[in-house]
């Protein structure tokens, strides 16, 4: 008799193949049709937001549903458009197996219906092409037969569960279904899911339980990997490699803890303001040390009642002599303790009050230590308790005759500070992506693991449709904001403008991640409630992807203008 889930998986009868036959042909002609619609929501959005010919930010304000709306339409479009090139570039490798052509039709079915019915901006909001102003008879290019089809044949049980039995068959694969990558980067791949898999998984439930600090020698190893110089240029110490690979990075660590993926996040938005914006000596000080992780930076922008206004932010820095003094308020600094340097901006023009007279500098401070976390003089700070994303720590800080050396004026230049903070959003934004996704993979990894063991009625949780299904989509959505992520990757890796597609990545993955966390949960019953299970950590760390580096939201209402103008 099988004495577990492993032998029962095993001996248990695997429904049949149900791909659906020329899957490839109607996914492809199933696309034309999601374009004319988003063109016609497109228009009706536009004809609803427009005054005097021009945008209006004030009508896009009340008609938000909308415009909103439009961005997830967008956002799907965009999803469905990358699924498809990614089938279509495995095909021509010769790699497009049963697993991955159900992942590609459980998607375009679950999608399209979703398009047609309803899609879910939130748990409580869904928005629906009628909302959008798109009428009944634009509406019937849904009607198209591939689409019908899909739809129809696409996202059946039958498929789900087919998905799942080839999932528990190749279960140590490092993700379900080829993601695409060229085998560097996949190589690159298994070196930190070790790394995450020794060093991070097997204490980060007691991290996030103690609320500690990762350890310093964990970030050691870290920077002797390299995660701090992936994507600084070799000339400046770091590693010359594609934000492609701080995706892969970014996913793996993220899926042993999200606070270990995100550390690499402040790095890279650190390097990309001093690369974007600063001058070249700045260049030749920071980014070498930053690469090594001698030195471990901060990003000091948010101020209370502020948010994501950041054209009010009130903080100022006034010259006295060569330097800088600063004064003011910042909240939501993440591991604003430990670090070296903060990234931090302030108005230097006290006659504006807007995002105009912002300046960013390279503020040095002293690192603390748990009895004394804020030595530097001229600054305070207190921790904020929150529920999740613990291993950095937030704070609020308060700077009072704050000193910056006036050589650390980023590029030298007074009131650029916001254009330089634009221009690290692509990556920031990229990068959560792909926290995000190593979130939702670790959600589908315990859940997995807990749905093989634990038993009920006789027969594993997995062998219960409504599990397996959860899983199925899990894995599903996870690949979806996947390849979303990877477009963006690469489109800042050729040197294309890809603020609109970092931000849908961003918006989509964000969305995966809590869900995975949520349905994860869900799976464990009464056991995830428990602190001592890991998917209770998942669930808070997930939570905070919809949140930060742009709410979801800011982050639509972004979307949604660059798609109106």
């Amino acid at each position: 008799m099988p004495h577990d889930g492993q032998d029962i998986a095993m001996t248990e009868p695997v429904p049949a193949p149900v791909c659906l036959p020329g899957l490839l042909a109607t996914t492809r002609d199933a696309l034309p049709a999601v374009e004319e619609v988003l063109e016609c929501a497109r228009s009706a959005v536009a004809a609803k937001v427009t005054r005097d010919g021009r945008v209006s930010a004030a009508l896009i304000e009340t008609h938000q549903t909308a415009a909103h709306g439009l961005a997830w339409l967008a956002t799907y479009a965009e999803a469905l458009r990358q699924m498809q090139a990614w089938a279509e570039r495995l095909d021509a490798q010769g790699r497009l197996g049963e697993t991955e052509s159900l992942i590609l039709q459980i998607a375009f079915g679950e999608y399209l219906a979703q398009i047609r019915g309803g899609i879910p901006m939130s748990q409580g909001e869904i928005v629906r092409l009628q909302d959008l102003g798109v009428s009944q008879d634009d509406a019937r290019a849904l009607s198209a037969p591939a689409v019908m089809r899909l739809t129809e044949d696409g996202n059946t049980q039958d498929a789900r569960e087919r998905l799942v039995a080839l999932m528990r068959d190749g279960r140590a694969n490092l993700t379900v279904g080829a993601s695409g990558l060229d085998d560097e980067l996949e190589m690159i791949r298994e070196q930190f899911r070790r790394f995450s898999a020794d060093r991070v998984e097997p204490f980060a439930h007691e991290w996030h339980l103690k609320d500690e600090l990762i350890p310093m020698e964990v970030i050691a190893e870290m920077a002797e990997l390299g995660v701090f110089g992936l994507t600084i240029p070799e000339e400046y110490g770091g590693f010359g490699l594609s934000k492609a690979s701080m995706c892969v990075v970014s996913e793996e660590l993220s899926r042993g803890y999200i606070g270990v993926g995100s550390l690499g996040t402040r790095s890279e938005i650190a390097a990309e303001l001093i690369l974007c914006g600063g001058t070249e000596a700045q260049k030749q000080t920071w980014l070498p040390a930053l690469a090594s992780g001698e030195i471990l930076p901060t990003a000091v922008f948010t101020e209370p009642n502020t948010g994501s206004d950041l054209g009010a932010l009130r903080t100022r820095a006034v010259k006295d002599g060569e330097d800088w003094v600063v004064t003011g308020n910042k909240t939501w600094i993440t591991h604003a303790a430990r670090t070296h340097v903060m990234t931090l901006l302030a108005r230097t023009d006290p006659a504006t009050t807007d995002y105009r007279g912002l300046s960013m500098f390279l503020a040095e401070k002293t690192p603390g230590t748990d009895k004394d976390p804020f030595p530097t003089p001229g600054m305070t700070g207190g921790e904020i308790e929150v529920l999740g994303y613990r291993g950095m720590k937030e704070y609020e800080l308060g700077f009072d005759g704050f000193r910056v050396k006036g050589e650390n004026l980023l590029g030298g230049v007074e009131g650029q500070g916001f254009k330089q903070l634009m221009q690290t959003f692509e990556s920031a934004r990229i990068q959560t992506a792909a926290r995000a996704i190593g979130v939702a993979q670790s959600a589908l990894d315990v859940s997995m693991r807990y749905a093989e063991d634990r038993k009920q009625f006789g027969k594993p949780l997995i062998a219960f449709p409504r599990v397996s299904g959860k899983l199925a989509m899990m894995a599903v959505e996870i690949m979806v904001a996947r390849q979303l992520t990877y477009f963006s990757a690469w489109q800042k890796d050729h040197d294309k403008r890809c603020d609109l597609e970092a931000g849908m990545a961003k918006l989509l993955g964000a969305r995966v991640a809590w869900a995975c966390a949520d349905n994860g949960l869900q799976i464990h019953g009464g056991n995830g409630f428990a602190l001592e299970y890991a998917i209770s950590r998942i669930l808070c760390d997930a939570r905070i992807l919809n949140i930060f580096e742009g709410a979801a939201e800011i982050q639509a209402q972004v979307i949604a203008r660059r798609l109106l103008d």
